[in-house]
Order: structure tokens, then C-alpha cells, then sequence
């Protein structure tokens, strides 16, 4: 974009003005409809989830075998809420704001197998590819016992065929590390960004790690050349994919369940608010369309950015979506939130998803680690930046009486209300790296 180009941009949405200058913004949507108008534009539904649901569960006895830390789910792939009330008490002297409701933490942060919330959809859509390659080969069908792919014989099978993908870091972990235990022969294709010790992990578990000296959108385009020239190669791409995208799905319908059995209620006069932090979109695109299938509108979602990455709220303000990127603008796109390093948005997820999101938000790389400080400090919880994004959100919307009042929240229902920070990384973070950021907070 050239300069005129730009100012005929601010002039139109001034608050892209606030995102050049680095500000930490909060955009309320204005255009926020109801499940019922949005659910259209998603085009996959509810039984789309279901068979997601399904898959993962057949896949379930392979994973007890493959993963022996996922036996104590059975298999299942899926992480605690906790409550973190002096977190709260901490939050609201920070921002010298209320926070009316209890405040939650979704610890997708230590998912087994990688750690992060990419344990989700990288692991699905590498399950589902292993499916049908098996399938169509006359190995396997729905019906059996898939603990049968734990054997040299599917490892032999698998290991014909590659799976390539460009990540930052934690959706390579997942996918490396489900593809090399499968037989696959992998390739991560890794942006500047990426942290050493998630290289070196995948190295490990013996996968090929390709490294870039640019950003993510480089280490996506070589990913799929790669692809492209091997018909035995198939390529994960995380800003397109329906795949990936409902594997992160699946996880409304069982946060329903975990609510229920810790009896804390979402529905109109007790609403629930979830704080997603952002990268390219398809982890947190997916997690909302679930939450929403599985809540309606009783769930507002909120997306969370850096200062340096705000693709996705460029994105949708401005209804350029994957049309425009954030270095357009003149911003970097560098950020300690390797996992939020995404200058172009995915154009899917923010078509998809602008008209069932309430509202995106930036904030600091150093906010992020103040916030990771002050968690460890407040409940011994240890997180990665990126996964702090969604820790001011609830300040913001409490602070915000003109969004309480046009969405009808009135302070009855906001008592009652359950805010839900969704922890995307940090659980298998070395305690070197660790300490580094715990070094950079200033609590």
C-alpha cells in the first residue's frame, strides 16, 4: 500500500490509525448477529462437529497406546477449567476495573501429546488423513478396533506418504509429533519467529524441520510448494482448512459437558464470555463456532491480538480480510507471541466468523508478560506469551458500558456471568525458557 492508499484507509476506519501507532485497541462488533443469521456463512454445521466427535473418538484407543499420557481421558484429547480467583482480585487492581462474574482459565495450555490448543485441530486433520488413506486401502474401516494402527505394519503403510505444513511453532509441534508416531515422513516448515526448543523438540521425535529467516506467510507458501511437487504429499493449511478448523470445534460441545458437571450455568441470564487469543484464526475461529453450536447466543467470543500482529481485527474492521496484511500498513508483524506472529489473516475464518464474534483487542508483548508474571505469581500457573492474550478481556468488556447496554447485559446478568480466558500454550515450555519470560514480566 502506498501512502495515499493508506490515508484514504485511516480516513475510512480510523481505528486502523490506532493499530499503525501501536495502540492497544478494543473494537466492539457492530455487526454481531445471531447464531441462526451467522450460521450460514460458516458453511459446516452442527453435524459436521458430530462427526468429528466421532472420529476422534474411534481414534481414541490408538491414542492410549501411541500417547499412554492421554489413557487417564482414554484417549481423549482434552484439558481442565479451572477457577482463578486470585487472578481476578489481581486483574481488577491492574485495570482498576470490576470484574463482575467469575473469572476461568481453559488450560488448553498443557493439552497432552503438544502442549498447546493445536493438539486439537493439527492432531484431528492428521488423524483424518491417516483415515482415509487406510480406508481407501482396505485396512481399515469404521468399524474396528483402531488400536490395530499401532503396529509396524500401519507405521510401514503410512510411511509411503508425507505431510507438510507451515507453522510459528505450536501447530508444527502437534502435527510433527502426531504424523512421525503414525509412520508419516514429516516436514515442519518453520517461520523466524519459531523458538529454538520447539525445533529442536520436533527434531526429536524425528521430524524434518525447515527453518526461514521470514515470517509465517513465507514458511505457509514454501510448505505448499513443497506439496505440490510430491502427489504423495499431502499439505496442512492452517489458513484454509475446514478440517483443522473443526477439530477446534469439537471443543464446545465438551466444554458444555465440563460446565455442566461443575454445575456452572451459561444461558441468558448467565452469559459466557471466552477470550481467544489470534494468530492466522483457524484455532480460535474453530473453538468459537463450537462454543456457539454449543451455547447459541449466550456466548459472546472475543479474539485477542499483539500490538504487532492485529491481522485478524485488520482483517475484519475493514472487511478486506485476507485482501490486506499488517506490514501493508507499516506494521512489523515481530512479536514474543511467536504463536500470534500472523500478518495476513485467514480470508475463510474471517468471513466465516465476523458476524458471530463480539469483538477483537490488542495488547503489548510486554502486557503479555507482565500478565504471565502475575498469573505465575497470583495461582503458580506458567504459560507461554501468546497464551496471556486473552487475560485482559474481561476487564475490557466490563469497562465498556455501551457494549453491556446494546447487548442487553445488565448488571444482574453480569454478576452471574462466567469469563473464560482460553490458555493456548506453555505446558511442555523448557525451564530455561520459562524463566526467561517469568525474567521480562515487570509485576
Amino acid at each position: 500500500m502506498n501512502t495515499f492508499e493508506i490515508e484514504h484507509l485511516v480516513e475510512q476506519y480510523p481505528l486502523v490509525k490506532q493499530l499503525i501507532n501501536l495502540d492497544e485497541v478494543t473494537w466492539f462488533n457492530p455487526n454481531t448477529t445471531t447464531l441462526a443469521e451467522g450460521l450460514p456463512y460458516v458453511g459446516l454445521t452442527q453435524d459436521d462437529v458430530a462427526q468429528a466427535e466421532a472420529r476422534l473418538k474411534r481414534f481414541a484407543p490408538y491414542l492410549c497406546l501411541a500417547f499412554p499420557e492421554t489413557q487417564k481421558t482414554y484417549g481423549i484429547i482434552e484439558s481442565e477449567v479451572v477457577a482463578i480467583p486470585e487472578m481476578q482480585a489481581a486483574l481488577e487492581q491492574r485495570y482498576q476495573q470490576k470484574i463482575a462474574g467469575q473469572l476461568m482459565l481453559k488450560k488448553d495450555s498443557h493439552l497432552p501429546i503438544s502442549g498447546s490448543i493445536k493438539a486439537r485441530g493439527g492432531i484431528y486433520e492428521v488423524l483424518t488423513h491417516a483415515e482415509k488413506l487406510a480406508i481407501e486401502a482396505g485396512m481399515l474401516s469404521e468399524d474396528d478396533d483402531y488400536s490395530v494402527l499401532y503396529s509396524d505394519k500401519f507405521r510401514q503403510f503410512f510411511s509411503q506418504y508425507s505431510i507438510a505444513v507451515g507453522s510459528t511453532g505450536n501447530l508444527g509441534m502437534s502435527i510433527g509429533i502426531m504424523s512421525a508416531k503414525l509412520g508419516f515422513s514429516v516436514s515442519v516448515h518453520m517461520s523466524a519467529d519459531a523458538r529454538a526448543w520447539k525445533k529442536q523438540k520436533l527434531r526429536e521425535h524425528g521430524v524434518n524441520v525447515v527453518e526461514y529467516a521470514q515470517d509465517y506467510g513465507v514458511a505457509v507458501a514454501q510448505g505448499r510448494k513443497e506439496a505440490e511437487s510430491d502427489p504423495h504429499c499431502f499439505f496442512i493449511d492452517d489458513e484454509n482448512s475446514r478440517t483443522l478448523f473443526l477439530g477446534y470445534a469439537v471443543a464446545g460441545g465438551r466444554l458444555r459437558q465440563q460446565f455442566s458437571q461443575m454445575n456452572i450455568h451459561v444461558d441468558a441470564e448467565h452469559p459466557l464470555f471466552v477470550y481467544l487469543p489470534c494468530g492466522v484464526g483457524g484455532g480460535p475461529g474453530g473453538v468459537a463456532f463450537g462454543l456457539k453450536l454449543a451455547f447459541g447466543d449466550n456466548v459472546h467470543c472475543f479474539f485477542a491480538e499483539p500490538t504487532h500482529s492485529p491481522c485478524m481485527l485488520l482483517g475484519i474492521h475493514t472487511g478486506l480480510h485476507d485482501e490486506i496484511s499488517v506490514q501493508d500498513i507499516g506494521i512489523d508483524n515481530i512479536t514474543a507471541a511467536d504463536g500470534l506472529a500472523v500478518g495476513r489473516a485467514s480470508g475463510f475464518v474471517g468471513r466465516a466468523m465476523e458476524r458471530l464474534l463480539d469483538g477483537l483487542y490488542t495488547l503489548s508483548d510486554q502486557e503479555m508478560y507482565n500478565l504471565l508474571g502475575l498469573l505465575n505469581q497470583q495461582q503458580g500457573i506458567q504459560l507461554e506469551p501468546s497464551a496471556l492474550a486473552g487475560m485482559p478481556g474481561a476487564a475490557r468488556v466490563c469497562g465498556d458500558a455501551q457494549y453491556l447496554q446494546s447487548h442487553g447485559l445488565d448488571t444482574q446478568k453480569m454478576q452471574n456471568a462466567t469469563h473464560l480466558v482460553w490458555a493456548t500454550g506453555g505446558g511442555m515450555v523448557p525451564a530455561d525458557e520459562m524463566a526467561k519470560y517469568l525474567s521480562a514480566a515487570k509485576v
